[in-house]
C-alpha cells in the first residue's frame, strides 16, 4: 500500500495561505473614491449644463443670425423696390418736365401767334375803320346825288307822263315794278310780226347816276344794249331810249 504525500508546491501553497499576506501588512489608505465620484458627477453635470447652455446659445445665435439675414434680405428687397419706384417716379417726373417744357414752348408760340394775329387784326380794324369812314362819305355823297337825281326825275315826270302814256297805249309798252325802289321792268308786245303776243322785256336799274340794263329777253348783243344805255345816260332822253330798245328787240325777233 502506497502512501500519497503531498508535493512541495502544494505544501507551500498551504503554508502560504496560513501565512499573513503583504497587502494585509500594508497600512490602510482611504482614497475618497465616493467623494471623487460625487465631485466627478457634479463636474459632469456642470459640464453637461455648460455644453447644453452653449448649444442653446449657439442655436439661438444661429436662429437670430438667420432672422437677421432674412430681415436683411427683406430690407434689401424693400430697398430694391423703393429704388425701382424712385426710378419710375424719376422717369415719370422727367417725362412730365419734358412735356411741360414742350407745352410751355407751344403755349409761348401760340401766344406769339395770337399776339401777331391781334396786332394784324388791330391794324386791319383800323384800316377797315378808315375804309368804312370813306365808304360812309361816299354813300352820303351818293345819297345826296340820288336825292338830287330823284328830285330831277320828279320834276321831269310831269313831262314824261304824257309820253309814257303814249308808249303804253299805242306802242304796246308795259312798266312793272320788281319790288325794289330803284328797279323797273319794261315789257314790249307786238315786236314779233309772226307772234304778236310774244313779249320782249328788260330790267332797268336806276339806283346810281348812270342807269344800267340788267336782264333782257330775247337775246340781244350786249354791246348794242350798252350803246343805247350810254346814249340815255348822256341825254337823259327816256323816250329815245325806250324807242331804241324796242328797235333792238324787233331786229332780234326778225
Amino acid at each position: 500500500m502506497t502512501t500519497f504525500e503531498p508535493s512541495l508546491s502544494t505544501t507551500m501553497r498551504a503554508s502560504s495561505r496560513d501565512m499573513p499576506s503583504m497587502a494585509d501588512q500594508l497600512p490602510s489608505i482611504n482614497f475618497g473614491f465616493n467623494d471623487l465620484r460625487s465631485r466627478m458627477d457634479q463636474f459632469t453635470a456642470r459640464f453637461d449644463a455648460f455644453i447644453e447652455k452653449g448649444r442653446r446659445r449657439v442655436l439661438e445665435e444661429r436662429n437670430q443670425f438667420r432672422i437677421n439675414i432674412a430681415e436683411l434680405h427683406d430690407d434689401e428687397r424693400m430697398k430694391e423696390r423703393d429704388i425701382k419706384m424712385l426710378e419710375h417716379k424719376t422717369a415719370q417726373h422727367t417725362q412730365t418736365l419734358a412735356k411741360e417744357s414742350q407745352e410751355t414752348s407751344e403755349m409761348q408760340e401760340a401766344i406769339s401767334a395770337l399776339t401777331l394775329q391781334r396786332d394784324e387784326r388791330l391794324s386791319h380794324r383800323d384800316t377797315l375803320r378808315a375804309q368804312i369812314a370813306e365808304i360812309q362819305k361816299s354813300i352820303s355823297a351818293r345819297r345826296e346825288a340820288q336825292l338830287k337825281h330823284r328830285r330831277y326825275l320828279d320834276g321831269q315826270s310831269r313831262y314824261n307822263e304824257p309820253e309814257l302814256d303814249f308808249w303804253e297805249s299805242y306802242l304796246g309798252l308795259r312798266i312793272e315794278g320788281l319790288g325794289k325802289d330803284d328797279r323797273l321792268k319794261f315789257v314790249y308786245t307786238n315786236v314779233n310780226e309772226r307772234e304778236w303776243d310774244h313779249e320782249a322785256w328788260f330790267e332797268l336799274d336806276t339806283s346810281e347816276r348812270d342807269y344800267r340794263v340788267l336782264e333782257f329777253r330775247p337775246k340781244v348783243e350786249r354791246e348794242e344794249v350798252e350803246r343805247v344805255v350810254e346814249r340815255l345816260n348822256e341825254t337823259r332822253d327816256l323816250a329815245s331810249f325806250l324807242k331804241g330798245m324796242r328797235e333792238l328787240f324787233v331786229e332780234a325777233c326778225k
